[in-house]
C-alpha cells in the first residue's frame, strides 16, 4: 500500500519539523491540498507555502487541487516539482483538454471524484489517466467522518479499471485510519492519504508503517 500523508494536518508552525518527519518515514508522497474557499467551503494554503514546502521535501509531491479552473496552475505545480497533479471532476468542464495539459508538463495526472459523484463519469477517460482519487469525506475540511459507502465505490472503480485495462492507481481521501484503512485494501485500494491519522498519533512514523502493510 502506497501512503500519502496529508501536510493539511500538520503543524503549521513547525512545518519544516513535520516535512522532516516525513522525509524519515517510510510514507511513499507527501499530498498537498489546496482549497480556494470557492470550489470547496474552506481555503487552506497557496504556492508560496508550497514552495517553501517543497524545498525541505524529500518524498515526491502528490498536488490535490480543490479549486476552480486548475488548468490554469499547471505551470505553477510543475514548478514545484510534483509528480502528480491531481484535479476535481466536477471542477473542470473539459476534463481530457487538462489531463493533456497535466501530461504535456511531465507530470502524472489525478482525477479525483466527490462522494456524490459516480464512478461511470470516468468510463471515457480512466484510460487516459494515472490515478482516481475517491474523497471518502465531503472535501474542505480535514478530520471528517468516513463515508461507508467509499468502500463499495472503490470496489466499482477496481472493477472499471480491470474492465478497461487501465493502469490508474486508486488513492482514498478522507477519514483514513485503523478502522476504515484495511477495509479499503481489501476493496482494492492503491494508495491511502492519511492526515490526522498520521499527524495525531502519539507515533506517525509508527501509523504509516501500519498503513503501509496492509
Amino acid at each position: 500500500m502506497l501512503v500519502s500523508p496529508s501536510l493539511l494536518s500538520a503543524d503549521f508552525g513547525n512545518l519544516e519539523r513535520d516535512i522532516a518527519l516525513m522525509n524519515r518515514s517510510s510514507c511513499d508522497w507527501l499530498h498537498l491540498d489546496v482549497m480556494d474557499g470557492v470550489f470547496v467551503p474552506n481555503i487552506s494554503f497557496g504556492f508560496p507555502v508550497m514552495q517553501a514546502m517543497a524545498r525541505h521535501a524529500q518524498k515526491p509531491l502528490d498536488v490535490h487541487l480543490m479549486i476552480v479552473e486548475p488548468q490554469k496552475f499547471v505551470g505553477e505545480v510543475k514548478a514545484l516539482g510534483a509528480k502528480l497533479m491531481n484535479v476535481h471532476y466536477e471542477a473542470c468542464t473539459h476534463l481530457h483538454r487538462v489531463v493533456s495539459q497535466i501530461h504535456d508538463a511531465g507530470m502524472e495526472a489525478g482525477v479525483t471524484l466527490n462522494p456524490a459523484t459516480p464512478v461511470s463519469v470516468l468510463d471515457d477517460i480512466i484510460g487516459d489517466i494515472d490515478l482516481v482519487l475517491l474523497m471518502s469525506v465531503n472535501p474542505g475540511f480535514g478530520g471528517q467522518k468516513f463515508i461507508p459507502h467509499t468502500v463499495e465505490k472503490c470496489r466499482r472503480l477496481r472493477q472499471l479499471i480491470q474492465q478497461t485495462g487501465s493502469h490508474a492507481l486508486i488513492q482514498i481521501d478522507g477519514g483514513v485510519n485503523r478502522q476504515t484503512a484495511p477495509l479499503l485494501a481489501e476493496a482494492g485500494a492503491d494508495c491511502l492519504v492519511a492526515g490526522s491519522a498520521v499527524f495525531k498519533a502519539a507515533n506517525p512514523e509508527e501509523e504509516i508503517h501500519f498503513l503501509k502493510n496492509l
